[in-house]
C-alpha cells in the first residue's frame, strides 16, 4: 500500500486525569491533521443505526443521537441525511474541529469523556455514534464507562475502529512489516506503508473489541466489516469482499446496546 494508511481521525475527546500530554493535545488541535472519515462508511453506520432506532413516529419525541468525536462534522452531516427526524448533536474536545463542524451540523457541544464527564444527563441519549475515536484514547475504559452513563438502558452504541487483523495486516506481519493503522511515533511513520501520522494509540481485533464491549456493560454486540477508503484502487474489490468476514475486514463496525437498568 502506498497511500496514507490510517483512517483519518474525526476528532479528539480528552480523558481527564489520564488525558494526552500537551504534545498530543496540540497534535489534535493542529488544523493540518485531517478530521474526516470516508463518507461511505459514515453512511453505512448511520443506516445501521436508523434501522435499530426504527421509523420516526408521528407525535413521538425524536431520538437523541450523540456523535462523540464529531471532528469537522463531515460524518455527522452524512449521518444526518439518513437519520432525518432524529436529534443529532456533535460533540468534540477540539475547538478547531468544532468551529468547522458548526458550518455542517446545527448542534455542536464541547465535551470530554472524563474530568467531569460529558455535559449530558445520565440516560439522556438514545444512541451514540463513536466512529474512529477509541483508537486515539489513552483511557478507553473510562470512555466506555462515560458512554454507558449517558445512554438510556437499551440505548444503542455504534462504534467503528480500524481492524488490527485486517486481511493485509496478516500478510504484512508474516513479512515482518509493521501493520497498517499502527504508529510507533507521533512525528513520522516508521516500518509500515503510508506517510501520514494520525495519532493511533491502540488497535483492536474483532474478538478483542467484542470482549471489551461486553466487559464494559454492553450486550447484543454485533460486529460487521467495512472497507477502507485509502486502499489502493486495484485492491478495493478484495477489500470489499473481506467485509463479508468481519474479522478480516479493514474496519470494524460494532453495534451494541447498553445493558442493565
Amino acid at each position: 500500500m502506498t497511500r496514507p494508511a490510517a483512517p483519518r481521525p474525526r476528532g479528539a475527546l480528552g480523558t481527564g486525569p489520564t488525558a494526552p500530554p500537551t504534545g498530543l493535545r496540540d497534535f489534535y488541535e493542529n488544523p493540518a491533521v485531517p478530521v474526516a472519515s470516508g463518507a461511505a462508511r459514515s453512511r453505512r453506520q448511520a443506516r445501521l443505526l436508523a434501522r435499530a432506532l426504527g421509523p420516526v413516529r408521528s407525535g413521538a419525541p425524536p431520538a437523541t443521537v450523540l456523535d462523540l468525536g464529531c471532528g469537522d462534522g463531515t460524518a455527522a452531516a452524512t449521518a444526518a441525511e439518513v437519520l432525518a427526524g432524529h436529534r443529532l448533536i456533535g460533540v468534540d474536545w477540539s475547538q478547531d474541529a468544532l468551529r468547522r463542524a458548526r458550518s455542517r451540523i446545527p448542534s455542536v457541544v464541547r465535551g470530554e469523556l472524563t474530568d467531569g464527564g460529558l455535559p449530558f444527563a445520565t440516560g439522556s441519549a438514545d444512541a451514540v455514534l463513536f466512529s474512529e475515536v477509541i483508537e486515539h484514547l489513552v483511557d478507553p475504559d473510562a470512555a466506555l464507562d462515560e458512554l454507558r452513563r449517558v445512554l438510556r438502558p437499551g440505548g444503542h452504541l455504534m462504534l467503528s475502529t480500524p481492524n488490527l487483523a485486517a486481511w493485509y495486516n496478516r500478510g504484512l506481519l508474516l513479512a515482518g512489516v509493521q501493520p497498517v493503522f499502527s504508529e510507533v511515533s507521533m512525528r513520522r511513520i516508521h516500518g509500515r506503508p503510508g506517510s501520514q501520522v494520525v495519532g493511533h494509540l491502540r488497535l483492536y481485533t474483532a474478538r478483542a473489541l467484542r470482549g471489551f464491549l461486553v466487559a464494559s456493560g454492553f450486550e447484543a454486540v454485533r460486529i460487521a466489516g467495512a472497507p477502507y477508503h485509502d486502499v489502493p484502487r486495484p485492491l478495493r474489490p478484495l477489500d470489499r469482499a473481506a467485509c463479508h468476514i468481519p474479522s478480516l475486514a479493514s474496519i470494524l463496525l460494532a453495534h451494541a446496546r447498553r445493558s442493565g437498568p
